[in-house]
């Protein structure tokens, strides 16, 4: 040691122990004067700079220690007055070597010759450096994988490398779906910045981070007073001590820009190779943090929310009707139970298509949504069917509910070209009168919501106790069923349809016959066809029995004509569930080759809302029967969808005018137009037209009188069975018949005309 170097540390106790301790101390030291010059270090600074202790002393410390640039005097000036935290540096090795990121701690001191600064270092080496991100890597790693929250995480990982680097202040920004950058950690930030720079939008000059998830590239400014990238956060960093900032995008496995991790410095510099190696293992770390976080909120999205509508399903709903009961146990609060099904979401589904019906959930849901504020539930059960839990909730403000919900529904919604007015059913049972426990208050609001739909939809219905016999019947029903078809219950009904004479209505002859199902339980007796019909469609047992139907009445009208009966041909009910699958052209034409029936002489009868239908599958099997020379009839025309571009748009070959229309034609006036008007646009497309539901002789005239071509009702015949009808059938073919007379004979033959 030189001259000064000993001067400098003669003037420490001339102890031989303390001499020893400050060589052989693996701390670097290092004394400055005031002109910037060192004056003396110990063996350990001059080994970590690479040169002899002679060759340092009296070079400027700046020649050896990089302190990012910054001018002595300035720096003088902050570290003797203590105005500068700990920092750090980097000290420059021998030209070839690399440099050497060191942490820096500032000691004012006087010497012997005046005021000096005591400068002490300390620096990682390769496998230092390695072992800090290694326990870096599994801490956070450790937290992720005990399910910590991700804000825990970051700002666990922030504190951690300012531990590692003092001259170090972290940061984490998330980038959003509007493309702005959220703070998600920066313990060390001062709150007045990160308020300053939280929801900033990223852009080609938007500070460090944001220019960095912009280019998806890591951004390096060694000065924020000069840099352009920080022209509109400049006053903002210098004024809370913020000089330099490195950052570097954190990217998703798909590449996608996931935020930003940044390294603050408060003074003017460049960042060291350890700190590139500590923020290269952090945007890594972040990465799989945010992942693993998105993940988990997936998994746990999907596992307790409808992935259509967004909203609660049928788990979660459990999960806060449950703690609300036992909340309501206690205070004796009110807790309703609220269950909507969509009407005639079915038809809709089946004639529109499965989007179509999607797009009707969705808005749906968003128009109920605002109804229920926080601490109410609003979740999906699945299908149509939507439930709402209102804890505090009494009748009268349930009711209430209800009705906002009916009137927010009732708003126009249009799908595709077609306008629907979406309308529901709504059941309500109450917490404690109708139950204690969530499976009995769904189950009764459920009962009350049937009620509602029996009384005609678009309305609510409360929980009464009669209703649970009506739920218990329906599932027995459905239930006994699916084993009809097994047991042959089911049986067909035939009802003539009639032509129209317009010179002699009386003397019009047999046009086709209608086969209609009937089904006798062994203990319920006739089960009518309005009520099982719906129940088929909704458990998914309708294809089997219209396939029953079409293959047994075709077997019956071959049986007529090898028998030498007249009967011209045969009309079948199709369900539009039917034609979903595709299959109905091949089965057709299958049935009518067995048993050697012309497709002429079979007519489908199908609804108006299948004719509604988007769906290229319909099409194509409506063409196909078309082809075939099967005759499609439209049942119940004119109490569908309010559009007639379909009858030119498909191969329709009849219209069948409803019995609604028909039923008072001779009473109201004001049926007449109507009837008219359906039966002079049959004609103007040449369609036959067949009137349902006639049942006296005013009515037979006048639509006789109007061109109506056929009849269908009580006035020639109830539905009977094959043997009655042929009865019928042979009576009336003699000279004193009922029908000659002008009035059809009654045949007791049990259920209605449906």
């Amino acid at each position: 040691m030189d001259l000064a170097g000993r001067a400098l540390v003669d003037g420490f106790p001339s102890d031989p122990l303390l001499r020893a301790t400050i060589d052989q101390w693996d701390t670097a030291l290092c004394w400055i004067g005031a002109d910037g010059t060192v004056v003396g270090v110990n063996p350990g600074f001059a080994r970590w700079a690479g040169r002899p202790v002679e060759a340092l002393i009296g070079q400027p410390l700046l020649s050896v220690l990089d302190l990012g640039g910054r001018d002595w005097p300035a720096l003088w000036s902050a570290l003797s007055s203590g105005a500068l935290p700990p920092g750090g540096g980097t000290l420059r090795p021998p030209r070839g070597a690399e440099p050497v990121p060191v942490g820096l701690r500032w000691q004012p001191m006087a010497g012997p010759d005046g005021p000096l600064l005591l400068c002490q270092m300390q620096t990682f080496d390769e496998r230092e450096c390695a072992d800090a991100v290694a326990r870096l890597q599994q801490d956070v790693l450790e937290l992720v994988a005990a399910g910590r929250s991700l804000a825990l995480v970051l700002d666990f990982l922030c504190r951690q490398v300012e531990a590692c680097a003092p001259e170090l202040v972290c940061s984490v920004v998330l980038l959003g779906d509007d493309r702005c950058l959220r703070v998600a950690a920066a313990p060390s930030l001062p709150a007045a910045f990160s308020a300053a720079t939280d929801g900033k939008e990223i852009g080609p000059a938007a500070g460090s981070c944001g220019t960095a998830v912009w280019r998806r590239a890591a951004v390096e400014v060694s000065d924020i007073a000069t840099d352009p990238l920080w022209a509109d956060y400049r006053d903002a960093a210098l004024a809370h001590g913020l000089a330099a900032c490195w950052s570097n995008v954190i990217q998703g496995r798909d590449a996608r820009p996931l935020g930003a991790f940044a390294l603050y410095y408060r003074e003017p510099r460049g960042a060291t190779p350890f700190h590139r190696r500590m923020l290269g293992a952090c945007v890594h770390l972040c990465a799989l943090a945010i992942e693993h976080d998105r993940a988990r909120a997936e998994i746990n999205r999907l596992a307790f929310y409808d992935t259509l509508t967004g909203l609660p399903n049928r788990s979660l709903l459990k999960d806060r009707a449950t703690a609300a009961l036992a909340l309501a146990g206690r205070t004796r609060q009110p807790v309703t139970l609220m269950f909507l099904d969509v009407d005639r979401f079915k038809a809709l589904n089946d004639s529109l298509g499965h989007g179509a019906g999607d797009r009707l959930l969705v808005e749906v849901a968003e128009r109920l949504r605002p109804l229920f504020p926080d601490g109410d539930t609003l979740a999906r059960l699945g299908g149509d069917e939507f439930v709402a839990l209102l804890p505090g909730c009494d009748a009268a403000h349930a009711s209430l509910v209800a009705e906002h919900a009916l009137a927010n529904l009732s708003l126009p919604f249009t799908v595709g070209e077609l306008t629907l007015i979406p309308t529901a059913s709504i059941g309500i049972a109450v917490h404690p009168d109708d139950g204690a426990d969530f499976d009995t208050l769904l189950r009764r609001a459920d009962s009350a919501m049937y009620r509602a739909k029996q009384a005609g939809r678009n309305r609510c219905h409360f929980y009464r106790g009669d209703m649970n016999e009506q739920a218990v019947r329906r599932l027995e029903m459905e239930a006994a069923l699916r084993e009809a078809l097994g047991r042959g219950e089911f049986t067909l009904h035939y009802q003539p349809q009639v032509r129209l004479d317009p010179v002699r209505p009386e003397q019009g002859g047999l046009h086709r016959v209608e086969a209609l199902i009937r089904w006798t339980h062994p203990r319920w007796g006739a089960v009518s066809p309005m009520e099982f019909v719906p129940l088929a469609e909704e458990c998914g047992l309708i294809d089997r029995i219209d396939a029953w139907v079409l293959e047994t009445a075709v077997a019956q009208l071959a049986r007529w004509r090898a028998a030498g009966l007249a009967v011209p041909g045969v009309a079948v009910n199709v369900s539009p569930v039917r034609f979903a699958h595709g299959d109905l052209p091949d089965h057709v034409r299958g049935v009518l080759a067995a048993h050697d029936v012309s497709p002429g002489r079979l007519t489908l009868e199908i609804t108006e809302r299948l004719m509604m239908t988007e769906e290229a599958g319909v099409h194509d099997a409506l063409d196909a029967l078309h082809a075939m020379g099967v005759t499609l009839s439209i049942d119940d025309f004119g109490t569908g969808y309010s559009s007639l571009s379909y009858l030119k748009r498909f191969p329709v070959g009849e219209l069948k005018i409803d019995r609604s229309f028909v039923k008072e034609l001779d009473i109201d006036a004001a049926n007449r137009p109507l009837v008219r008007a359906m039966i002079q646009i049959g004609e103007s497309l040449g369609l036959t037209i067949v009137a349902e539901g006639v049942e006296r002789d005013a009515q037979h005239r006048m639509l006789a009188a109007e061109g109506c071509g056929i009849g269908q009702g009580y006035r020639y015949a109830r539905p009977m069975a094959a043997e009655a009808f042929e009865r019928w059938l042979a009576d009336r073919e003699r000279p004193d018949s009922p029908a000659v007379a002008g009035r059809a004979r009654p045949v007791p033959c049990g259920a209605g005309e449906v």
